[in-house]
């Protein structure tokens, strides 16, 4: 069975050191390149500097541009949220952010990926770590790392001009943060379109009290995938879908980034004026519709969808024996692609959304919009059946394979029935009730209005698209009561960062989440408790509605 403090330790890249109060560490930063980097589990090196802000301060004391009496990411109210998580073991980890050769299965492409793998390797932690995690950037452009759903510290959340400088090429910045809550998790760029190249990997933090009873885990990973195939980019694509008009976000350092992250034109405004014609074939979905989104199923037709990095011709293979007890973890690394996935011949337990349990829910599939995760466990039955991926309105499909005995291989085309069966949608499920929020009147309530069209593709919030200086205020303490009103005719995955919020219902709280859909022309209402100082982004996690302009920021004030 399942033993809570199992740890996996893959790769020489992933080291698990020692343990230290967080008083005892150095605190992070980055550096150039110019000298060797620490080897894999050295605890010193990296960022050990004092910061400019003053000793001991993460961030190195960045200011972001913006209105003053707001919570900086590194002001004394972040270090006390932080020191309030506890200070548990050190755990040292070093990423390197590369351009490199991936196998998709029979198919090589140059893309840009944590090591030579797609996902990333998976990084795996125990609740209660301290967690130290050295971003080495290796790539031509300027990235970060933003640990999607943990809930940490303002000034280790890898928002570039928001909560720290882009850490550029050659150079590197060490991410170290309490990880106080169990779950699964996942690491990806936020810098520009890099996500939607190969830059993410899991992060699965272990519950030392684990109450859950397994026999084995399977990390299942989606992806919608184009780059380096016949010439495309990601940013091409994004180029396409504005008509041929290149995109440039002004991140508030001075400089405006093109969607990979390359410096384009100092104090340059959200959109140039060229217009150009990016590499490759045209990527634009013209034509589908999903009628569980009530929608188009996206923008962008991809060549490939993937999981676990591999094509359905050349389908992972996770092996298990009848009978046994098997937990998924499952994470849509998407850029662009809603995923129905069912495991054919298996009801799905679902037990976890976004990192957070619920009451145990019986499912033949489920629906994850890009960044959602959900954990499911099933009983594993006598032969060969397809994990299937279902890319909603795209007529496409990612494909792995359980294999517990004899059998043949599932064809690329599989469709079991479970496809079209039960779907519980996120907003039926029941929070477990140690993390249900608690009945409380919301102290403030903020709406947003969700924006834009296809033919002008001019994604927003309220009409405005992202401005580094904008702001929209709460104070710790506070229930904030957030209403997103859908204005278009497509879906959204909207996501807040440093938070879990609860989806609301008629009669009390419902299960919690950082990223949630909202289908077109509806309305979604959720509950969060301000509790963690800083600057937080709130932004559509399609990566061509935020990097169009579909973002803003919630600012604690002092």
């Amino acid at each position: 069975m399942h033993s809570p403090t199992r740890r996996t330790l893959l790769g020489a890249s992933i080291t698990a050191i020692g343990s230290g109060a967080l008083a005892a560490c150095s605190g992070p930063g980055s550096r150039s390149g110019s000298g060797p980097h620490p080897a894999s589990g050295s605890s010193s090196g990296t960022g050990t500097r004092p910061a400019a802000g003053g000793p001991g301060l993460p961030g190195g004391g960045f200011v972001p541009k913006g209105p003053k009496g707001y919570v900086n990411p590194s002001d004394p109210e972040v270090v006390a949220a932080e020191k309030e998580r506890g200070s548990g073991p050190l755990r040292t980890v070093v990423l390197t952010a590369t351009e490199t050769s991936l196998d998709l299965g029979g198919q090589a492409v140059r893309s840009w990926a944590y090591g030579d793998m797609l996902p990333g390797r998976e990084i795996r932690v125990t609740a209660g770590d301290l967690l130290s995690l050295t971003l080495v950037n290796h790539l031509p452009a300027e990235t970060t790392l933003h640990s999607h759903g943990i809930r940490l510290r303002c000034d280790m959340d890898g928002v570039p001009g928001l909560t720290q400088r882009s850490v550029k090429p050659g150079a590197d910045f060490t991410y170290r943060f309490a990880v106080p809550h169990p779950g699964t998790y996942w690491l990806h760029s936020h810098s520009g379109m890099q996500l939607d190249r190969g830059l993410y990997a899991p992060l699965i933090v272990e519950d030392p009290r684990e109450p859950l009873c397994y026999d084995k885990e399977w990390v299942v990973v989606l992806d919608d995938w184009l780059d380096g195939v016949d010439g495309s980019t990601p940013d091409g694509v994004l180029t396409q879908l504005h008509n041929g008009r290149s995109v440039l976000m002004d991140m508030g350092e001075g400089t405006a980034l093109d969607g990979s992250g390359h410096d384009m034109s100092a104090g340059a405004q959200h959109s140039a004026p060229a217009l150009r014609k990016p590499a490759g074939p045209s990527r634009v979905l013209h034509k589908g519709h999903s009628r569980v989104l009530h929608s188009a199923g996206g923008h962008v037709d991809y060549p490939h969808y993937l999981i676990n990095g591999r094509l359905p011709k050349a389908a992972s293979v996770f092996r298990a024996c009848p009978g046994d007890r098997i937990r998924l973890r499952i994470i849509n690394a998407g850029g662009d692609t809603a995923f129905r996935v069912a495991l054919g011949g298996h009801e799905m337990t679902v037990t976890h959304t976004d990192g957070y349990p619920v009451e145990h829910t019986r499912t033949d599939a489920l629906l994850l919009g890009m960044a959602e995760r959900y954990d499911v466990l099933v009983t594993a039955k006598d032969g060969v059946f397809p994990l299937v991926a279902l890319a909603e309105g795209k007529n496409a499909r990612a494909l792995a394979v359980l294999r517990t005995g004899s059998g043949g291989f599932p064809g690329c085309s599989a469709h079991p029935e479970e496809l079209d069966g039960r779907l519980v949608p996120a907003e039926r499920l029941v929070p477990d009730e140690s993390v249900a929020l608690c009945d409380r009147t919301p102290d403030r309530e903020l709406s947003f209005r969700l924006t834009g069209n296809m033919k002008q593709f001019n994604w927003s919030l309220d009409g405005r698209p992202y401005s580094i200086e904008q702001r929209h205020p709460v104070r710790e303490g506070e229930r904030v009561r957030l209403t997103f009103t859908n204005a278009t005719d497509m879906w959204h995955p909207m996501h807040l960062h440093g938070h879990t919020f609860a989806l609301t219902g008629t009669d009390a709280a419902g299960a919690r989440k950082d990223t949630a859909l909202v289908l077109p022309h509806r309305k979604l209402v959720v509950d969060f408790n301000a509790d963690n100082p800083g600057l937080w982004m709130l932004h559509c996690h399609n990566q061509y509605h935020s990097e169009s302009g579909m973002m803003t920021i919630l600012g604690y004030q002092k």
